[in-house]
């Protein structure tokens, strides 16, 4: 069980039923009556994001998940295949469970998968990612009134700043 007053941003219970991760948080005093925990979580299964006041002090269950490193194999029609570093045994995940995670998967990256219920729920991928630039516009000489940064598409798809 995890109490109220040590939620930080990440931290995963479950809520009825369902895990769900922090996203935010905010106590709250009021002059006379109790204090509360105003939070905003994501549904790992689903990834709907909602708002939740708890009691100070109220004691939240800590969701069974288990985290697996698996290596990105290849996707394929919405499925992507990730493969298991231990067995050989091979995972479909949606991308709708990737989310923005899918822009920055690259083939045979080890990331970490999320298992609720032996099901998989969430990817979570490594703090850094190395991933080359594909294409940008050329820069022009003095231009620094956007702050010197161009859009750049990496060999993902996705697009950002440099």
């Amino acid at each position: 069980m995890i109490s109220t007053s040590d939620f930080k941003r990440g931290t995963k219970i479950e809520f009825r039923g369902e895990p769900y991760e922090i996203l935010d948080f905010q106590h709250v005093k009021m002059g006379r009556g109790s204090a509360f925990v105003r939070t905003k979580m994501k549904g790992l299964r689903t990834g709907k994001i909602i708002e939740e006041t708890f009691s100070s002090g109220d004691k939240v269950p800590k969701p069974e998940l288990e985290e697996k490193e698996m290596q990105y194999l290849y996707k394929q029609d919405n499925l992507c295949y990730f493969m298991d570093t231990e067995t050989y045994e091979q995972v479909p995940v949606t991308e709708e469970q990737l989310g923005d995670s899918l822009k920055y998967l690259k083939e045979n990256m080890n990331v970490y998968i999320l298992y609720y219920k032996g099901e998989a729920i969430a990817v979570e991928l490594p703090n850094f990612v190395e991933l080359k630039v594909a294409q940008t516009e050329p820069g022009f000489k003095g231009d620094t009134a956007s702050g010197g940064s161009k859009p750049a598409i990496l060999e993902t798809g996705a697009s950002v700043k440099v």
